[in-house]
């Protein structure tokens, strides 16, 4: 199975609060490259939150999403980690950990409600951070003479194309990302800015953020 060419992940990081019958969820979302980091979202939640009763977590990682953990952090099995992760799946997001910390209000609320609270809480955090597409790109040097460069790099970046680094030698090479699909319509379009064909190579790939 081939790797995925784009996912989802959130747009921003965030922390939201929602109570149930005097409890407080305080649910927080970051984007995390790997498992280390997640687990250093859960310890940040813990310290700043020391006096939480409990701090369970979910996290996905990966463009395909294979990297899934969750964790109930004393609450019933099942009640509190497992539907997060649920609400991560069904958003589909990937790269993001979310963190719920409760403080107690005093009325137990069930196992039923504690499902319902801890989903609602990172539910209600998706929807204030919202999401973002992120997109493989293939990085591309493309070579140019000193006099054509500087038109050549306004007119990419004037038709959206993503200029990464610009470098100066005895030529210029501009580093630009486009997504998978896009390689030969750059190709064209770069012949039509210089009136023919221009120097590139493919120099490897990046992920890049490109709208929801």
């Amino acid at each position: 199975m081939s790797a995925p060419s784009s996912y989802l992940t959130i747009a921003r990081a965030g922390e939201v609060e929602t109570e149930v019958k005097r409890s407080r969820f305080l649910c927080r979302l970051r984007r995390v490259d790997d498992e280390e980091q997640a687990r250093a979202v859960v310890d940040e939640a813990r310290r700043e939150h020391g006096d939480a009763r409990h701090h369970c977590s979910a996290f996905i990682i990966g463009a395909a999403g294979r990297v899934q953990r969750s964790s109930d952090d004393g609450e019933p099995a099942g009640t509190a980690g497992a539907p997060m992760l649920e609400v991560l799946r069904g958003r589909q997001v990937s790269d993001v950990v979310a963190v719920v910390s409760r403080y107690f209000g005093g009325t137990l609320l069930g196992a039923g409600g504690l499902v319902r609270a801890y989903s609602d809480a990172v539910r209600t955090a998706l929807v204030d951070v919202g999401v973002v597409r992120r997109r493989r790109m293939r990085l591309l040097d493309v070579t140019a003479g000193h006099a054509d460069a500087a038109r050549l790099e306004h007119d990419l970046r004037a038709r959206g194309v993503v200029v990464n680094d610009v470098s100066y030698a005895e030529r210029v090479t501009l580093r630009i990302a486009v997504p998978d699909d896009a390689v030969a319509e750059l190709q064209e379009t770069l012949a039509r800015l210089t009136g023919g064909p221009v120097e590139s190579r493919e120099v490897g790939t990046v992920w890049a953020d490109s709208g929801g």
